[in-house]
């Protein structure tokens, strides 16, 4: 009984480990990362009522589920503070690779929607959008549960297997989630090219937030394969590695991504608040169209400023009720002279 004691409280060791406190130091980031998400999902799912503009609308279920997401990477990171045995074991390797695929996923939409609309184009729906987060990071959830099934099922568990193997094949099963990563960056780019200012801002969030989680995943992965086995650390880096960059990464999400649009969103509701009725409000680019084309037509019809000045003199002296442009002449009917006009009458005795 007191071996089983023993190796369960082993199990939360890294919990209150006052020698390495990379444990309460990562818990507590986690638990207030938790708190933070949870405000701003309640944040935006109060302002959703609030917003007239259907380009804004759409995407805002996708950043629901992102929240979602983002809750669930401060949540995992407690299945890594604890120490790696056969219930731990699976939990890492399915949900790490979906949840950020569910994230990135949905950073993919939300930055597929802004090359439409930077070049002025009609928005998707946001069915469409949200349809596009679920189904990109289907792909992971598949692969993952294949993997976590053939590990399980056979002979050789997660406890059994060396350290090494374990690493490569925790990176290898987060390919697709590498190329979600390089993916949604170069389309985030491409949110910089367009007419329509106001929407850069928010790729601007993407490409940043992609930029700094590249960089992440660059520097945990190098350490994961290559660091800790030169510097004789493994297995006993691994753990605090992989925790610190799923915190650092989620953070990243929150600071570099939510929390300027939800600024961006409550900006917005607060303008929206003045304007009266329920009808989406048109984007700006149809406005700047619109007034581009009344200066084209304006420059057009300068030859008619001398129509307009013979309307105002003819309608002060009371002379003429109407008159026609000078460019579409009325037609001239043929007179009669007045021996002809006689003639007739004439004629019929009268």
């Amino acid at each position: 009984m007191y071996e089983d004691y023993s190796q369960s409280t082993g199990d939360y060791y890294f919990l209150c480990d006052t020698e390495g406190p990379w444990g309460i130091v990562l818990e507590c980031l986690a638990i207030i990362g938790i708190v933070v998400t949870i405000i701003l999902l309640l944040a935006f799912l109060f302002l959703m009522r609030k917003v007239q503009d259907c380009c804004r609308w759409n995407v805002l279920p996708t950043q629901v589920l992102f929240l979602l997401g983002v809750l669930g990477l401060f949540s995992l990171a407690f299945a890594f503070i604890f120490q790696f045995n056969q219930q731990t074991a699976p939990v890492r390797y399915f949900f790490f690779g979906v949840l950020f695929a569910l994230c990135f996923s949905c950073l993919l939409a939300h930055a597929s929607n802004l090359v439409k609309l930077v070049r002025g184009g009609v928005s998707f729906s946001w069915t469409t959008i949200l349809c596009i987060a679920i189904g990109c990071s289907l792909l992971q959830t598949i692969i993952a549960i294949e993997y976590v099934t053939l590990i399980t099922t056979r002979c050789m568990m997660f406890v059994q297997m060396a350290p090494c193997q374990l690493n490569v094949d925790f990176v290898v099963l987060l390919v697709y989630v590498l190329l979600l990563m390089a993916i949604t960056f170069f389309v985030s780019k491409a949110t910089f090219c367009g007419p329509c200012e106001n929407w850069k801002q928010h790729g601007k969030f993407i490409f940043a937030t992609m930029l700094i989680s590249i960089i992440i995943w660059v520097v945990w992965i190098s350490m994961l394969l290559r660091g800790n086995p030169q510097l004789q650390q493994q297995p006993q880096w691994d753990d605090p590695v992989v925790c610190i960059a799923l915190v650092t990464n989620a953070w990243v999400f929150l600071l570099l991504y939510i929390i300027p649009e939800l600024c961006i969103l409550y900006r917005s509701c607060k303008q929206d608040c003045s304007v009266q009725g329920n009808a989406c409000s048109a984007p700006v680019y149809q406005c700047s169209f619109r007034a581009e084309n009344q200066e084209l037509s304006r420059a057009r019809d300068s030859d008619g400023a001398e129509e307009d000045v013979a309307l105002t003199s003819y309608s002060a002296t009371g002379k003429c009720a109407h008159l026609r442009s000078p460019e579409r002449p009325r037609p001239s009917t043929p007179t009669l002279a007045p021996a002809a006009q006689a003639a007739p009458r004439a004629g019929l005795g009268l």
